[in-house]
């Protein structure tokens, strides 16, 4: 994938200042928004370290960004079905499709959730980058709840949640194996594969990551639980489970390689059922629930019948 390799150094009469801060300042065609993506998906490191948006560069510090060129992408409004459970003037709570990007990138051109909300609501243009009013995503092969910002204040308000760590976001998933504690806390820092730049893994020196879960119901040899997230990192269920060797039923990426045609699954066993978050005009809590789609339910069935 092509790329734009910049090098900043802070300069010496230059203040502690926030990396993602001091990256859109200093780039003026990125948004702070995209910085901190960027970060977050080390595309931006701090004298070789991978880094948080929140790091403090100091007078000295080198600064590597990695960008990802867009243009090989345009954002196209398409006209694609897409399951509203939510809008107003300022959010959109989406129920993604299992199979559906979410955003625009490299090989992914079009038919994504992002071409299908502009297809929807033209005048999302926050961020100015491929990912207007994206505040947080989910795999492709992964269903389940988004919340989208409409407009600038909107998205700061939700990033702000975000950072804080208070909003709600809730996963149903069928691990591969039992678990001897009716739930407990994943604590693991994650970071990128040492060797493998499509995984993630368990390192040293990741970014934190934790995974509240609880036992929802026993079905023989698999578990069906429920996933709390306290952060938001790549893969981090996925990882997470696969680390105490109980992997999403179906990953193809981090699960031993049984056959899913046993079950029916075409995808991981993974679904954002339930989000939380304060809306940004009223500041009212408000709470979205997304049902267990079609293809999970019947392997969920499947699943109970053999364990009968």
């Amino acid at each position: 994938m092509d790329s734009q390799n910049l090098q900043l150094v802070v300069a010496s009469d230059q203040q502690p200042q926030r990396l993602d801060r001091f990256v859109a300042d200093q780039i003026a065609d990125l948004s702070r928004s995209y910085a901190r993506q960027l970060i977050e998906d080390e595309h931006i490191l701090v004298n070789g370290q991978a880094a948080k948006p929140s790091t403090s560069v100091q007078s000295g510090d080198s600064v590597q960004v990695r960008r990802p060129l867009a243009s090989p992408v345009d954002l196209i409004a398409e006209d694609i079905p897409l399951d509203v459970v939510y809008e107003d003037a300022d959010v959109v709570v989406v129920n993604k499709a299992a199979g559906m990007v979410v955003h625009p990138a490299p090989g992914h051109a079009s038919g994504t959730m992002v071409n299908a909300l502009l297809g929807r609501y033209p005048d999302i243009t926050v961020g100015g980058d491929l990912r207007p009013g994206i505040v947080h995503r989910i795999d492709r092969e992964t269903s389940g709840l988004l919340v989208v910002a409409r407009n600038d204040r909107a998205l700061h308000m939700l990033q702000e949640q975000q950072l804080a760590r208070t909003m709600d976001k809730r996963y149903l998933l069928v691990a591969d194996g039992r678990f001897k504690e009716q739930e407990g806390l994943i604590d693991a820092p994650i970071g990128r594969h040492a060797t493998d730049r499509m995984r993630m893994a368990i390192t040293a020196d990741g970014r934190d990551a934790r995974t509240h879960w609880r036992v929802l119901e026993e079905l023989g040899e698999y578990t069906l639980l429920e996933a709390k997230l306290d952060t938001g990192r790549t893969h981090q269920i996925r990882v997470h489970f696969a680390h105490k060797s109980r992997s999403v039923l179906g990953d193809p990426l981090y699960g031993p390689k049984k056959p899913r045609a046993l079950f029916g699954l075409t995808r991981q066993f993974l679904h954002a059922y339930k989000l939380g978050f304060l809306l940004p005009r009223s500041g009212e809590w408000a709470q979205f629930e997304a049902p267990m789609p079609a293809d999970l339910t019947l392997v969920l069935e499947k699943l109970r019948a053999r364990a009968a």
